[in-house]
């Protein structure tokens, strides 16, 4: 089975192409939809950072506007927040893997924002990097409700500057040409890859 870390900085269009595998059958883990989970009502991991980040908690969920107040410019408090949630993400990676091995998956997705940043792309066989230019990564993130333009070069700042990026990357997909080309090039990647992969 092969393993495709999918990774791309805010506004870069990431998400468009977890969408794109999906479309084409593509397992896809999407890492900040477990974090989603894990802060949701009931969630894994609402009891400890209620405990770790006190009044970040509302009607058994974790405000995540409010939390991210409290980590956001806080290098220590972001780092107790990771210690809770990281091993929590990568436990429901491994038995994404796990299950995907065990059915003969040849291809799988790993959807993780910051893969570089995080030392994921050990965990992978191939990467690929979703990119577009820096112009149009500002004007898609500004557009959204409640992104200020200090907020977005915050979120930028914890993230590897895009060159270093493009040289880590086995395969980079540029978005700014428009959402047909970087289908088919996707389209392309799936079919070499599963082709490679083994399995069903």
């Amino acid at each position: 089975m092969t393993v495709l870390g999918l990774t791309g900085s805010i506004g870069m269009g990431k998400s468009t192409a977890a969408r794109m595998m999906r479309r084409l059958h593509v397992p896809c883990h999407d890492a900040d939809a477990v974090v989603h989970r894990l802060l949701g009502s009931g969630g894994a991991a609402v009891a400890e950072v209620a405990a770790a980040f006190p009044d970040v908690v509302r009607d058994g969920a974790v405000d995540r506007a409010a939390l991210g107040a409290r980590v956001f410019g806080d290098g220590a408090a972001l780092r107790r927040l990771e210690a809770i949630l990281h091993p929590r993400v990568r436990a429901a990676e491994h038995r994404f893997l796990r299950r995907h091995a065990l059915n003969g998956r040849r291809l799988v997705v790993l959807d993780v924002p910051l893969l570089f940043e995080t030392g994921g792309e050990r965990r992978c066989d191939v990467v690929m990097l979703v990119t577009a230019p820096a112009f149009l990564q500002a004007q898609r993130v500004l557009e959204r409700a409640g992104m200020t333009r200090a907020r977005f070069e915050g979120i930028r700042a914890k993230q590897m500057a895009e060159p270093d990026k493009r040289r880590r990357a086995d395969i980079v997909v540029n978005t700014g040409l428009g959402m047909a080309p970087a289908y088919r090039r996707v389209r392309r990647l799936v079919r070499r890859l599963r082709a490679r992969g083994g399995g069903s």
